[in-house]
């Protein structure tokens, strides 16, 4: 308890600097949102009504009196309201929330499908012809980009094959080349981490002495070495699932998928910065609850750890 709440006082003057710096850099980025709100472009505005503008929205006060103003509302979990569509942020984060969220497991079913099987078969047939293809699998994935391969995909299964949608967001089919874009792109980097993880285990002193106990294989597979190999994926896991969440931007452009990535997209095109501010600190506190999460798990699948807190206290 003691480790989680310094985490947690770490993590709150870390989302104060975040929020500080994020907002200043907003601030100074080229564009006007002013006139975007009033379509300058589209119908004749006075200097006047850009001026009372500003004044509403206390874009003519100095930075910090801004920050102070918008730290304020943070505080009363009012994140602001978007300059375009006028609704609060916080409910259009979450609105697109659930997208992301469904489109993020998905990735990680087929994540799970490839990379435990690959890696797992690479480990236990060493040196054969499982090994050294899941291997070149491992390699090719890591070397092709994201964005590249959900192009490939549109091109066959959308354009020339006809079988899967290329964009939108409304059936299950919807939901199949994203998710196997970003699920096939991070099982490359699982297979190689599962693999030298469990290669590793299989060789180690515990292992041998039960062996030597007369202890079956799939006893000492399952039990003791999966499930110490499972630690440095757990590790890479957290760190992984939280940008998996904030990646999914390029991917959900790509194939014009309604969650909180395009919707950030969309903001900054508009210069929509409330909306920017807002995804900001949201994907910043659920990645640091993420590793919260990971860190907990980390604690009991290694009695080390464990072990080292009953000691120092």
């Amino acid at each position: 308890m003691i480790h989680i709440a310094k985490r947690l006082i770490e993590f709150m003057l870390f989302l104060l600097l975040l929020s500080f710096i994020s907002f200043i850099f907003i601030k100074l980025a080229p564009g006007d949102p002013v006139k975007q709100m009033l379509h300058v472009d589209e119908v004749s505005v006075t200097k006047e009504q850009i001026e009372a503008l500003r004044d509403e929205l206390k874009f003519n006060e100095p930075l910090y009196i801004q920050y102070w103003y918008w730290l304020k509302r943070f505080f009363e979990f009012d994140l602001g309201h978007s300059y375009i569509t006028k609704q609060p942020v916080l409910s259009e984060l979450l609105s697109r929330f659930p997208a992301t969220i469904t489109l993020t497991c998905a990735s990680l079913i087929v994540m799970i499908l490839i990379s435990v099987p690959l890696g797992t078969l690479s480990a236990l047939y060493k040196n054969k012809w499982v090994d050294h293809m899941s291997r070149l699998f491992a390699l090719v994935g890591s070397s092709i980009p994201s964005f590249w391969l959900g192009l490939l995909f549109i091109e066959l299964f959308a354009v020339k094959l006809g079988i899967l949608p290329s964009m939108g967001k409304g059936t299950a089919k919807h939901i199949i080349l994203p998710s196997l874009t970003l699920g096939i792109a991070m099982s490359a980097v699982y297979v190689r981490l599962l693999r030298s993880s469990l290669l590793e285990g299989l060789n180690e002193d515990y292992v041998k002495a039960a062996r030597a106990r007369g202890i079956s294989e799939k006893r000492i597979f399952l039990f003791h070495v999966f499930r110490r190999s499972l630690i440095p994926v757990i590790t890479i896991f957290g760190m992984s699932l939280g940008s998996l969440i904030s990646g999914t931007v390029v991917i959900e452009v790509l194939f014009a998928y309604p969650g909180i990535g395009k919707m950030v997209v969309d903001a900054i095109i508009r210069r929509d910065y409330p909306v920017i501010q807002g995804y900001v600190l949201f994907i910043t506190i659920l990645i640091v609850m993420i590793n919260i999460f990971v860190d907990i798990c980390y604690r009991y699948l290694n009695p080390e750890i464990r072990l080292k807190g009953v000691e120092r206290r």
